[in-house]
């Protein structure tokens, strides 16, 4: 495999997971790409348990009773907080692919100009509504619940 400039790709996953010298838009790409693979499992394994309910009521309760407890309550929140994230950042993605938050695309033309100073707020305010998102919803799993 090349990489851009066509010398060989000698990093391998590494490359993929290192980053070097990363921004924060590298690392929202990766924890939004990590966020999606954590929901994927999650629904996955909740079709694997709710379909116990197919069986009757005593595969049902011991499907839950598999699944129940402090652990699964942390799991479940950390659930919620990998959504809140994922969609979050999935608004601030639709948001600059449709050029509604950092205008139209320009013609790249040297000296470059860099959408960084746009997108850099934006990306900090949607991480402070995923936050406070994250610390409702643990108000309302721990606390309230």
């Amino acid at each position: 495999m090349l990489d851009n400039m066509g010398h060989p790709n000698r990093l391998g996953v590494w490359g993929w997971l290192g980053g070097g010298k990363w921004g924060l838009e590298r690392y929202l790409y990766t924890l939004h790409r990590l966020t999606g693979l954590g929901l994927l499992l999650y629904f996955l394994l909740h079709i694997f348990v709710t379909s116990a309910r197919a069986f009757g009521p005593e595969a049902w309760v011991t499907s839950m009773g598999r699944v129940s407890g402090g652990v699964f309550v942390f799991g479940e929140f950390m659930v919620f907080g990998a959504f809140a994230f994922h969609a979050a950042n999935g608004v601030r993605l639709v948001l600059v692919e449709l050029g509604w938050a950092i205008g139209s695309p320009i013609e790249p033309v040297y000296p470059y100009r860099t959408s960084v100073h746009e997108q850099r707020p934006l990306a900090l305010g949607i991480m402070v509504v995923a936050g406070l998102l994250v610390l409702a919803g643990g108000l309302d799993f721990f606390i309230l619940h």
